[in-house]
C-alpha cells in the first residue's frame, strides 16, 4: 500500500465537502452536518440509558455533538487540518487493522457522533454500510426519519406535533380549519394554552362551564380568525414570505400583550398589526439588499450581514 491511495482518498473527500459547499452557497445550512444539541433543543429527550455496543447502519448517522463544523451533512471532511486523522484511519482499514466502536448518541431514531468521526467520515467515503458503535440512547416520543439537514428535522417535528394536536384536540373536525401551521417547533402548545386561557375567561362570566369543544369554536371565531383576518387585509404576509399566517397570528397577540404591559393602554389591533409590520417587517428590497451583504461577506468584499428581526 502507497501513501499516495490514502491521499487520494482524503482529497476525493475533500473535493465532494467542498463541491457540496459551492451546490449550497445561497443556503450553506442545506450542507451543514447536523448539530445534536439541536435535535435535543428539538425534541427534549427526558430519560437516557447505556444500550452497549451494537452495528448500526451508516445510514442512519446524521449528525455530531462537537465536530459539526467540519464535515458537512454527508460526512465528507471540509478542512485541510483533518488531512493527517483522516488519512491515518483510512490507511488503518487498508490495513484490516480493528479500530474500537465509535461513540453515538441515539435519539427519535437516527444516530449523533461523540467520539469516531473521522471513522465515519472515512466509513461513508468508502461506501461502507454498517459500523460497531457504543450507544447511548436518549427517550424521545418523536422518532425521524434519515435526512440531511436540520430543516428536515424541523418539518417531521412539526409534522408529528400538528398530527398530535389535531388528534387530542380534534381541532380539524370542530373548526374545518385543516391549516393552522407553523415555520418553527413547541407553536401549538402556545394555541392549546391560548384556548385554555379564553375558555378560562368565559367560565368567569357564567355558571356552568364550557365544554372544550365550544371553547375552541369560540377561540376560533372570537379571536384567532380576527386577526387572521387583518393579516390578510394588511397584506403582512407580503412583508414576512417565509412565515405562516398562524405564526403571525402567535406574534401579534403576543407583540400586543407585551404593548398593553409596557404602555397600559388598550391599542386596537389595526394598530397593533400596523406598528408589528413597521417594526419586524422585512420588505423585498431590504431582504434583496440582504442576500447581497451575504454575498459579498462571501466573497470577502462585504463587512456584515444583516439579518431579519424576528419576534
Amino acid at each position: 500500500m502507497s501513501s499516495s491511495e490514502v491521499e487520494q482518498d482524503f482529497a476525493k473527500a475533500f473535493n465532494k465537502a467542498l463541491f457540496h459547499e459551492v451546490q449550497h452557497l445561497l443556503n450553506p445550512e442545506e450542507a451543514s452536518l447536523i448539530s445534536f444539541s439541536d435535535i435535543k433543543k428539538l425534541l427534549k429527550p427526558k430519560n437516557e440509558s447505556y444500550e452497549g455496543v451494537k452495528t448500526i447502519p451508516i445510514t442512519s448517522i446524521v449528525g455530531s455533538e462537537d465536530r459539526f463544523g467540519d464535515f458537512d451533512n454527508e460526512f465528507f471532511p471540509k478542512s485541510l487540518h483533518l488531512k493527517a486523522r483522516w488519512e491515518s484511519i483510512d490507511r488503518a482499514r487498508l490495513q484490516d487493522i480493528i479500530l474500537p466502536p465509535i461513540t453515538v448518541y441515539e435519539l427519535g431514531g437516527l444516530y449523533f457522533v461523540r467520539d469516531g468521526n473521522h471513522r465515519v467520515s472515512v466509513a461513508k467515503s468508502q461506501g461502507v454500510e454498517y459500523i460497531d458503535a457504543e450507544v447511548v440512547s436518549l427517550k424521545s416520543e418523536i422518532k425521524l426519519k434519515p435526512g440531511k439537514s436540520l430543516k428536515y428535522m424541523i418539518k417531521q417535528v412539526l409534522s408529528y406535533e400538528k398530527r398530535t394536536f389535531y388528534f387530542e384536540t380534534n381541532y380539524g373536525d370542530i373548526t374545518d380549519d385543516w391549516c393552522l401551521d407553523f415555520s418553527k417547533p413547541g407553536q401549538y402548545d402556545v394555541i392549546y394554552n391560548h384556548i385554555l386561557t379564553h375558555k378560562y375567561y368565559i367560565n368567569q362570566k357564567q355558571t356552568e362551564e364550557i365544554s372544550m369543544t365550544d371553547a375552541i369554536i369560540s377561540w376560533y371565531r372570537t379571536v384567532y380568525m380576527p386577526v387572521i383576518d387583518m393579516i390578510e387585509r394588511k397584506h403582512i404576509m407580503r412583508i414576512f414570505p417565509r412565515n405562516t399566517k398562524s405564526d403571525l397570528y402567535v406574534w401579534l397577540i403576543k407583540y400586543w400583550d407585551e404593548l398593553k404591559q409596557k404602555f397600559g393602554a388598550d391599542y386596537s389591533l389595526a394598530v397593533v398589526a400596523d406598528d408589528f409590520s413597521k417594526k419586524y417587517g422585512s420588505t423585498i428590497g431590504r431582504r434583496i439588499m440582504n442576500k447581497i451583504k451575504r454575498l459579498m461577506l462571501k466573497a470577502g468584499t462585504g463587512t456584515s450581514s444583516q439579518q431579519t428581526v424576528k419576534p
